[in-house]
């Protein structure tokens, strides 16, 4: 049962982590080191709950804030930004699933893979749909969703370290996002070729 709920807790949080990479990894970062139903301390994952990584997931969400205000968000979601804050939550995905394991002792070289995936759906789920809901917000409403996109993911993070079966939910969530994503986007272009 212990190895289900590490599972559970890494689907979450890496999921979380594809969401939006750096308050999701602080906030699970302060329970383990509050020992609040997650702890690496005694892994080689322990860095994830020390300062150094708390202090840097902090910069690195102030810095995204910063960038979200001076380049704005549309600028940020695509070339070499969107490539590195893509690989950012795809590598921080992968830590905390791996470190979600290294808590109980398990192998943890799944938890790289496990991580990089859900880090993806995250990603894949939540991208295009910010996009799109930007799209038809005026300028001051949208300069508010990078704020619900971060609230979104601690609350992932947060509920799946807690309560761990709330990571396959997430999990799911995201997919059905990803799948009704594709399938409005199928449709918008069989759309257009009718119109042909």
């Amino acid at each position: 049962m212990h190895l289900a709920f590490d599972i559970f807790q890494g689907i979450g949080i890496a999921a979380a982590a594809g969401i939006r990479p750096f308050l999701p990894s602080l906030a699970v970062g302060a329970l383990a080191a509050g020992d609040i139903q997650i702890d690496f301390k005694g892994t080689d994952f322990a860095f994830l709950q020390g300062t150094p990584f708390l202090v840097a997931m902090l910069l690195g969400a102030i810095l995204l804030a910063v960038a979200e205000q001076r380049l704005g968000e549309d600028r940020l979601q695509r070339g070499p930004f969107a490539i590195g804050f893509g690989a950012i939550a795809l590598a921080v995905g992968a830590l905390l699933f791996a470190g979600a394991l290294a808590q109980g002792h398990y192998v943890t070289w799944p938890g790289y893979i496990a991580g990089v995936l859900c880090a993806a759906v995250g990603i894949a789920a939540t991208r295009p749909l910010l996009a799109r809901v930007r799209k038809r917000l005026d300028q001051a409403a949208a300069a508010a969703l990078p704020m619900f996109a971060e609230g979104g993911a601690l609350v992932c993070a947060v509920l799946s370290v807690l309560l761990p079966p709330v990571g396959l939910v997430v999990l799911g969530l995201l997919l059905w996002m990803v799948i009704a994503g594709r399938r409005r986007e199928g449709e918008k272009y069989a759309g257009l070729r009718i119109l042909r």
